[in-house]
């Protein structure tokens, strides 16, 4: 019944095992090496200076991108980190060569996205979230084969291809099932599998997640992270507001918001922006000397009693906890020492770090609910 399903010049699907990966093209070790050749040593994956783009609207135009200056290396995961409206999107249209900057401007891999967009448009792809690509009457072989076709396949390597990234994000037992009837986890594998039929070098995902299940996104991230893995210098340009998503993906990001780049670096140098001292969660059987006895040690700027939402589960245990701002974290031996000496012993120890949230409140003095309610920005 499933040979009598597949299209005239179909081959069968492939069998056997898989010489380079669930997610490496059997050409991917040359197409690699075609990738170095072909750009400068000294090409950065991402190249945008002063990018500016305007919208015109009544009673006045509205700034989307105001001056962005990115730069990414080949091989990164680099994450754009904002509110709805930051201008996250739009950045990804220009820079795949979908809108025109209304100045500066900005090469992927050394292509200009304005004048080069035949020469981009071939070594990259881009899969947004709630993606609704393609014909719902078409299986799930058949839309990735017609794809595979606008993108310039042969039909037996189109084939090959499909039936390849069928089986690496997992559609295995869905290839012949039509696509309106996929779940929404199910139609975005469908949408990731469409974005790597062509092996970018590099992949733009614009909130690939949104709309999605824990379970379901959780998939999605592994498979974007296998993806990039399984061949050296695959970049990735991920947008989202979810922050949790981009602390755990990414090898840097930058925080954007209102068109402009507030703040770019790894989470870590991000994070040490917010918070220059070390606070630790201290939790103990009893404390004798009180919270006071503990502020009075060499190095403890502060020694209080957390509030319930820092105390989270242990808010209900009969044991006293206390909030600990230091120096740094040597001076944790000295609070350990006194909690000796006055006959106290550790329950629980716990550092509390900052959050991209805290970033983000720090740059712009609010929160993402509160900068999504506000209206998009004018020309001044």
């Amino acid at each position: 019944m499933r040979a009598a399903c597949r299209g005239i010049g179909e081959p069968a699907p492939m069998k056997g095992p898989r010489r380079y990966g669930r997610f490496a093209r059997p050409h991917a070790q040359r197409y690699h090496r075609e990738l170095i050749v072909s750009v400068s040593p000294t090409s950065l994956a991402i190249d945008a200076r002063a990018v500016r783009r305007v919208y015109k609207a009544k009673p006045e135009p509205i700034v989307a991108l105001d001056g962005v200056d990115l730069q990414v290396e080949p091989g990164e995961l680099f994450g754009l980190l904002g509110p709805n409206g930051a201008g996250k999107t739009t950045l990804i249209k220009v820079l795949t060569t979908l809108l025109l900057p209304t100045s500066g401007t900005a090469r992927v891999f050394g292509f200009d996205v304005a004048r080069q967009t035949t020469e981009l448009r071939r070594i990259m792809n881009i899969v947004s979230g709630g993606e609704q690509s393609g014909y719902g009457l078409l299986h799930v072989r058949e839309q990735l084969w017609m794809f595979s076709q606008f993108y310039g396949l042969g039909v037996r390597d189109g084939w090959r291809r499909v039936d390849q990234l069928i089986e690496a994000v997992g559609l295995t037992e869905q290839r012949l099932q039509k696509v309106s009837s996929l779940s929404t986890g199910q139609r975005q594998k469908l949408n990731l599998a469409r974005g790597l039929l062509n092996d970018p070098w590099i992949l733009f995902l614009d909130e690939p997640t949104l709309g999605l299940d824990v379970s379901a996104a959780r998939q999605t991230r592994e498979l974007v992270q296998q993806w990039q893995r399984a061949l050296p210098g695959r970049t990735i340009l991920l947008t989202s507001h979810y922050m949790a998503e981009v602390d755990e993906l990414c090898d840097r990001l930058a925080i954007v918001d209102r068109g402009r780049i507030l703040a770019s670096g790894t989470s870590a140098e991000l994070k040490r922006r917010v918070q220059r001292e070390s606070i630790f969660l201290l939790e103990v059987d009893r404390l004798p000397g009180g919270h006071q006895a503990l502020a009075a040690v060499r190095g403890v700027l502060s020694a209080v009693e957390p509030t319930a939402h820092d105390l989270g589960s242990a808010a209900d245990r009969q044991t006293v906890s206390v909030k600990l701002t230091l120096d740094d974290d040597a001076a944790l031996g000295g609070v350990v020492g006194e909690l000796g000496r006055m006959g106290a012993s550790i329950v629980a120890l716990a550092k509390s770090e900052p959050t991209l949230e805290d970033v983000f409140v720090e740059l712009v003095g609010r929160g993402f609910a509160e900068r999504e309610q506000e209206p998009a920005e004018k020309v001044r």
